[in-house]
């Protein structure tokens, strides 16, 4: 596989980046300027512990011990101390490709020039990020602020040569095995800390950021894949065309609706199905039809600001205490970029969004199973009564609405104040991101069950419908064979969703 080459500097990473480092589908390499900054930083953090000046992070404790001062022949061992007391996370362990980007994001952050920590750190970051050589991170312990201290603490413990680690094995992972065996056989060396480079590890939003560019990735697929699925529902209904003129549009001219209402239209386009129908009584179609672009643009909108936010902390100095040096005088100040707060509110956000798409979804479904509507048999069945046809697929998208809903709460309300009461509001944000990512897997299922339906309704006229509704069925189609009889349709549905958020959907359309 041809990998793409891609530039460290601390200014310019992009969600596709951190997706790619995920995916093993980019090279990346650390920018001259990045090595200069880095270099620069690390002077400031040498002179400070040549005046044996006391500064906090550097030669002190952490969070509610700051105060105690430590004696410099034990600077290194306080490093180790750090990341082995903080890696105590626990759960399920997180994915590996979800690793690989919070270590590429870690890494990008130390670039900056703020953090005091070697270029060697970085080096053998980015190094394990390009092999594909992921810590086993448990999941569970970041509070959203002091930054994702527990998983970057098993992170950085992979680093050191301890704990364990999972290896990419061309599209898979081998089982976990020793840290120090997978960075010695990738023809590298454990890292050896020096003073503050524990502490720059893992005091950051780099978790946080992962799971939100997983999000963002995902959500871009299914804003699209919505869109098609509710212009093929409307095919399937034999539904009306004029909620999305753009007339109507330009007169509410929200952005994100004027992006739906356009893209459903243009699939919409040289319909026969439409024009057998101009004619018709029905005036008007349920609001999960024509409300479908007031329903999604709000969406479409929301991802735009959240991925503007999120580019910008990926390229943003988020440990503390932050070093400012002009080579002469130094200062270390200490503050609160670590503080996941913006990434969580948008991560509550999104939550409620992929709830608000499935829900709409849902109802399409509904009306596609009733012969009132679609003017087939209920539920698509072949045979009423004998057969059931797609009647539980509406069920099961029922289901995930519950669960979509059980999970959309928002999770930034929750605040656990900790460290004797210094730290006495955190985001919770790691929570709040790693929930979203679960949203987003869920509205897929919700989005691939109403494309089966639609294909299948569409399937049974022999009227053509608009051209990129065409074209989405024959895509569904040939993961999802026609509905002959009942049968068991599980892996087919996964598949689907699977499917869209990985994007094939979009690849298939050209978009």
């Amino acid at each position: 596989m041809n990998r793409r080459i891609v530039s460290l500097d601390g200014s310019s990473l992009s969600i596709k980046d951190v997706i790619d480092a995920g995916h093993g589908s980019a090279v990346f390499e650390i920018d001259e300027s990045a090595i200069t900054a880095m270099k620069i930083s690390r002077s400031a953090v040498k002179r400070i512990l040549e005046s044996d000046e006391v500064v906090y992070g550097i030669n002190t404790g952490f969070g509610a011990l700051s105060r105690v001062t430590i004696e410099r022949n034990k600077l290194e061992q306080l490093q180790y101390n750090l990341i082995r007391s903080h890696a105590c996370g626990v759960g399920d362990s997180m994915n590996p490709e979800h690793v690989l980007m919070m270590m590429l994001i870690r890494a990008n952050t130390l670039c900056i020039g703020h953090s005091g920590c070697r270029p060697e750190v970085v080096e053998l970051l980015v190094s394990m990020v390009n092999e594909g050589i992921a810590p086993v991170v448990p999941r569970i312990g970041s509070l959203g602020a002091s930054g994702d201290l527990a998983p970057l603490s098993h992170m950085a413990l992979g680093m050191i040569g301890e704990g364990e680690c999972r290896v990419r094995d061309g599209i898979g992972w081998g089982k976990p095995g020793p840290s120090v065996s997978a960075i010695e056989q990738a023809g590298m060396e454990p890292l050896v800390l020096q003073a503050k480079e524990g502490l720059a590890l893992i005091n950051g939003t780099s978790q946080m950021c992962a799971y939100l560019s997983v999000c963002i990735a995902n959500m871009d697929h299914l804003a699209f894949a919505a869109d098609t699925s509710a212009a093929c529902s409307v095919e399937a209904i034999f539904g009306s065309h004029a909620p999305f003129d753009h007339r109507v549009h330009s007169a509410r001219p929200q952005r994100g609706q004027l992006i739906s209402a356009a893209r459903i239209s243009s699939l919409l386009t040289d319909s026969e199905i439409n024009e057998s129908h101009i004619d018709c009584e029905r005036v008007q179609d349920a609001y999960s039809f024509r409300c479908a672009p007031q329903v999604h643009g709000p969406v479409i909108d929301l991802l735009a600001e959240t991925r503007r936010m999120l580019e910008i902390e990926l390229n943003s100095a988020t440990d503390n205490p932050l070093i400012f040096t002009d080579g002469s005088s130094d200062e270390v100040i200490s503050g609160g970029n670590f503080h996941g707060q913006n990434l969580s509110l948008a991560a509550d956000a999104l939550a409620l969004a992929c709830h608000e798409m499935a829900s709409i979804s849902e109802r399409r479904i509904n009306q596609m199973m009733d012969p009132q509507w679609s003017g087939q048999n209920a539920f698509l069945a072949n045979i009423e009564g004998l057969e059931s046809g797609l009647m539980i697929i509406q069920y099961v998208a029922a289901a995930l609405i519950s669960e979509l809903h059980l999970i959309s709460n928002p999770v930034s309300r929750s605040n656990v104040p900790v460290s004797l009461g210094k730290e006495d509001h955190v985001s919770m944000g790691a929570t709040s991101t790693y929930r979203t990512v679960r949203s987003t897997e869920l509205l897929a299922q919700v989005i691939a069950n109403e494309l089966i339906c639609s294909s299948e309704a569409l399937r049974r006229t022999e009227l053509d419908a608009g051209r990129g509704v065409c074209k989405a069925t024959e895509w569904v189609g040939s993961l999802v064979p026609a509905l002959t009889s009942d049968r068991t349709m599980s892996v087919e549905c996964m598949m689907v969703a699977s499917a869209l958020l990985s994007g094939q959907l979009s690849q298939a359309m050209g978009d």
